[in-house]
């Protein structure tokens, strides 16, 4: 991928559980990126009173106003499937990520990989530490931060 001049999504997803099965989409955020230009964000969340575990709502205790809300995982899904529109997807190449997004039929790749780095834990944080970044809650400005460092 040229990320000079391509197309591309840099997403990534806080789920309750691993699977769809098991639990619930809370959060979906993503950048659409044009080159190395953001041109759109895309920031859903669950509605409060639809997530099931309410520990999880301390994950999600920020910048309310700047969300969607949606009544459900599928319709956080739709939305995103039709705002994605067959971007090619940077995810975060872990189990939940892959299990959520299966239905999604845009190509996904890893972007660790463009990182030089596999997914583990700790991979927000060291990755904040190599590059030098502030830390904020929003990861895919920190993995698009993290990717224009590369180039």
């Amino acid at each position: 991928m040229n990320f000079e001049k391509d197309n591309y999504i840099i997403l990534e997803v806080i789920p309750t559980a691993l699977t769809k099965e098991k639990g619930e989409l809370i959060q979906l955020s993503a950048i659409k990126a044009n080159g190395l230009k953001i041109v759109d964000r895309f920031d859903y969340r669950l509605n409060e009173d639809k997530i099931p575990i309410k520990e999880f709502l301390k994950l999600i205790n920020y910048d309310k106003h700047a969300f969607t809300y949606k009544d459900s995982t599928e319709e956080i899904l739709e939305s995103f499937q039709e705002w994605s529109a067959g971007y090619p997807l940077l995810i975060l190449d872990n189990t939940y990520t892959n299990n959520f997004l299966k239905d999604i039929p845009n190509p996904k790749e890893s972007i660790l990989k463009y990182l030089d780095k596999e997914y583990k834990d700790n991979i927000i944080d060291e990755l904040i530490e190599e590059n030098g970044l502030e830390p904020s809650n929003y990861i895919v400005d920190l993995l698009f931060e993290s990717l224009i460092k590369k180039i």
